[in-house]
């Protein structure tokens, strides 16, 4: 069986996937910041308690887009004698961070919302605010979309926590757009503040999701069942010349992947033939999954567990 042809050496593979993290994460702190600028402007036209919370939850997204940025920054440092591993789990914390921030926001927002029902506020300008603020919105909703593609494509937890921040932040500016339009139409100012407040509960509602996922990935959850069953076809297929393999393990870290197994080969086997069998798997499994960290445990045919992945 011919191996693969060598790809990029994954640790620059992995390098170009931080560089290009960090220019995406000051990207996000641009756009968080002009966000925010555009939605106080709706709230200093319009007056409006709900557009007032939008604009506070927006302010957290500045402080998340700015915690993006230095677990990015971190993630991206090289393997040390102190992380053997290297720092990509900082990631994780940078997703932790965020769904506090979002539980924070929305606790603003419903304070806010309180106040609002004690004495509901004269809305101003509520076509032009509305409007300017919808103009934030659509800026939101397409850098959260760009997020979430460039943080699935380049597994950054991180970029992918702050898209979803970004989705509950456009949920917040609609739900207030909604709430300031019925009552302006209703002539019920008070109807303002109780759209802001359930508005705030979806928000909640998506932080605690985000910090469970993140969680996970700080308690080294392993990859997808599909990505698994796919390593073990990979496995069964390049390993040709040994017996079986089993105990195949994995566990997510940031942008990488480790892997790691039991290859089981004839006892009289030399090691150059036995390291041969392991380089053929790496290169066929860094093919389909260029950020895997993969080890092999090579091991003589009395250990077999006739169990596991049987070599095609």
């Amino acid at each position: 069986m011919n191996p693969l042809p060598g790809r990029k050496a994954p640790p620059q593979t992995a390098h170009a996937a931080m560089s290009r993290l960090l220019k995406i994460a000051i990207g996000s702190l641009v756009v968080g910041v002009t966000v925010l600028t555009i939605k106080l402007v709706a709230y200093w036209i319009t007056g409006s308690i709900g557009l007032y919370s939008d604009a506070l939850e927006s302010l957290v997204n500045v402080g998340a887009a700015a915690a993006v940025i230095v677990a990015v920054w971190l993630a991206r440092k090289p393997a040390d004698a102190n992380h053997p591993y290297g720092h990509t789990k900082a990631e994780y914390f940078s997703a932790v961070v965020e769904g506090a921030l979002i539980i924070i926001a929305a606790a603003s927002i419903l304070r806010e919302s309180y106040n609002g029902l004690l004495d509901p506020p004269v809305i101003d300008e509520p076509t032009v605010g509305i409007l300017v603020n919808l103009g934030a919105t659509v800026i939101n909703a397409a850098w959260g979309a760009f997020l979430y593609r460039s943080g699935k494509s380049l597994s950054s937890p991180a970029l992918v926590a702050d898209s979803r921040h970004l989705f509950a932040d456009v949920v917040t500016s609609v739900g207030v757009a909604v709430g300031v339009v019925i009552a302006i139409v209703a002539d019920t100012p008070i109807l303002d503040p109780i759209v802001a407040a359930l508005v705030a509960l979806n928000v909640l509602w998506s932080g605690w999701k985000l910090v469970k996922e993140s969680v996970g990935g700080l308690m080294d959850e392993a990859a997808p069942p599909d990505q698994v069953e796919r390593m073990r076809e990979i496995i069964a297929t390049y390993a040709e010349g040994a017996i079986e393999a089993h105990d195949l393990r994995t566990r997510h870290a940031g942008a990488l992947t480790f892997v790691d197994f039991h290859l089981v080969v004839a006892g009289e086997m030399s090691v150059t033939e036995a390291h041969d069998i392991c380089d053929r798997i790496e290169r066929a499994l860094q093919a389909e999954f260029e950020n895997a960290r993969i080890t092999i445990h090579v091991e003589p045919e009395n250990k077999a567990k006739h169990e596991g992945i049987v070599v095609l």
